[in-house]
Order: structure tokens, then C-alpha cells, then sequence
């Protein structure tokens, strides 16, 4: 019986659904096949044009929460999970961040990232219990990621998201999910049937990843993460990195390569501060302690000791 309304509910689903489009994939030759997908995979960013303005407040709810020290947590099951996890993981390289601000929940834990784990999807109370050992506040936004919108998993979260108080976000490709319909906000670009039937680390994960991106970058820039279009709060951790701190230096004040390492140098590595350093000729501690007046905002940070030099 179970197995049966299960079908029933599937059946339902726009991202279930053949695609008539691709209906004799598999008769294509190579070619062909990467050309269906590419002229399907253009319906995604048209999707996620229609749902912009959700997107929009989704960034200003997420910005709200870092602002009073809250956190975004992802939450999904296999391909949605480990998008989830994966735009986390990028966080703090990126922007500087601590790896608790942005985190990735992906049913199944960390073994499921590369492996799946059979069942871990299925349960409500899973989601919930990792929630409680991450001490979920008021103040963090959790965003709930399913492709199908009805993953017992990513349900159970939101439920409890909802009676912790915090904000809640779904993410589905399948109107009036249940998912968004937990959710105090719902994101649902509607990309399609897939070019393989039911395959949703497809057209949906696209569309998934593509708000992901706009999510957790959008909402760094509200915070003050970069300058006009550089990452001026990116954590230096290898050698790409530390040449792309030395390089941006470089381009934004103009000064040479052994001026940018002593400036770094003098900053702690703090590309932000020593960016402050050369363009105001504070030193590095007038320029933390503008920055924190800023909060992180460097144009105000740089505008404000000017106009006071």
C-alpha cells in the first residue's frame, strides 16, 4: 500500500514526468544527445528569472540572520544534499568565514556525499535531531533543498525550523510541494521533466545550484565580503589564493608586488585591512578598528577615513 501511493504521488510530479522531447534518447548518437541536453538545460535560467523577487528576499532574510549572528544551514537528501554541502564548503575560502556560519546537512551524514545511504532520506526525525546537536536558533535561516519537494527528511527539519522560530526556506522544482508549502519561503523554479526521466541531478539540480550561488554570494556581498567586484574577505589557504590576495592588491591600489607583501604581511594576512592600509595610510590598527565601525564594509570604511584625515 505504501509502495502504491507512493506511484500514485510520483506520478504527480512534473519532475517525473518522460520529457516527449527526449523520448527516443536512447536511439541519439553522442552528438545529439549532449545538443538535447544543452537546448533543456537553457530552460533553467528562465525558470529561475520568474522566481527572482523570491530569490531576492530569500538573500535579504539570509542577510538578516548573519546580522544578528545567525547562521544558514542547508538541509537535503543526495543530489540536493550534497549541493547543499557543497556551496557550504566553499564559504570560507571564499569569503572568510568560520565553517559554522554557512553549514551543509545531507541525510545520511558525510558517508552520503560519496555513497548513498540507503533509508536516511526517509525519516522525518533524522533532520531534526541533527538540528538539535547543531543547537538551531531563532536566528538562523534554514533552507530545505528537494528536487521532488516531498523528502520526509527535509520536511522534518522545516517542521522544526518552524518551532525553533527560525526562518525557513524550501527550495523544489515541483509547484505546491510540501516542502514549500512548510516553508515560510518557497523558491520553486519549475525547469521541467527531466531529459532522463526522473533524473533530477539534472535540469533540477542545475536550477538548485544556480540559486545556491546567488544565495550564499548575494548575501557575503550585503555583508560587506567584497569590494566593488573583488572577494577582499577571502581566506588565503594555498598558493592560487595567496597570489590572487597579492594580485588584487596590486590592481586596486597600484602598488608593487613587494609592497603588496609587506602591506599583507604588516596586515596578517588580512587582504581587507591591508587593502584599507594602502589606500588611507592608517596603520593596521586604525584600519581593524575602521573596518569594525564599517561593519566589514570597506567603501565606507575607506570613505570615512578620508573624510576625517
Amino acid at each position: 500500500m505504501q509502495n502504491e501511493n507512493l506511484i500514485q504521488e510520483l506520478a504527480t510530479l512534473t519532475s517525473e514526468q518522460q520529457n516527449p522531447v527526449s523520448k527516443q534518447l536512447d536511439e541519439l548518437d553522442s552528438l545529439a544527445i549532449v545538443t538535447l541536453m544543452n537546448q533543456q538545460d537553457a530552460q533553467v535560467s528562465t525558470a529561475i528569472a520568474d522566481i527572482l523577487p523570491q530569490v531576492a528576499k530569500a538573500v535579504d532574510l539570509i542577510t538578516q540572520s548573519f546580522q544578528q549572528n545567525g547562521r544558514l544551514i542547508y538541509v537535503g537528501a543526495g543530489t540536493s544534499g550534497r549541493l547543499g554541502v557543497l556551496d557550504a564548503s566553499e564559504c570560507p575560502p571564499t569569503f572568510g568565514v568560520s565553517d559554522q556560519q554557512v553549514i551543509g546537512l545531507i541525510a545520511g551524514g558525510k558517508e552520503a556525499m560519496f555513497k548513498a545511504q540507503e533509508g536516511a532520506e526517509d525519516s522525518p526525525t533524522l533532520a531534526k535531531e541533527e538540528l538539535e546537536a547543531l543547537k538551531l536558533s531563532a536566528n538562523d535561516t534554514l533552507v530545505g533543498i528537494a528536487a521532488s519537494g516531498r523528502t520526509p527528511y527535509v520536511i522534518g527539519a522545516l517542521e522544526y525550523g518552524n518551532a525553533i522560530g527560525s526562518t525557513t526556506i524550501a527550495i523544489s522544482c515541483n509547484r505546491d510541494s510540501p516542502i514549500a508549502q512548510e516553508a515560510q519561503l518557497a523558491l520553486t523554479p519549475v525547469v521541467g521533466p527531466e531529459v532522463l526521466a526522473g533524473s533530477t541531478r539534472l535540469k533540477s539540480g542545475t536550477a538548485q545550484k544556480l540559486i545556491l550561488n546567488m544565495l550564499s554570494t548575494a548575501a557575503m556581498v550585503r555583508m560587506g565580503k567584497c569590494y566593488e567586484n573583488y572577494m577582499v574577505d577571502l581566506k588565503a589557504s594555498n598558493l592560487k589564493l595567496k597570489a590572487r590576495s597579492l594580485r588584487i592588491l596590486m590592481q586596486l591600489t597600484d602598488c608593487t608586488q613587494l609592497e603588496a607583501e609587506s602591506l599583507l604581511k604588516a596586515a596578517n594576512g588580512q587582504l581587507k585591512t591591508a587593502i584599507l592600509m594602502a589606500m588611507t595610510s592608517l596603520d593596521v590598527e586604525q584600519a581593524q578598528t575602521n573596518l569594525e565601525q564599517a561593519d566589514g564594509h570597506l567603501k565606507t570604511a575607506i570613505q570615512n577615513a578620508l573624510t576625517h584625515s
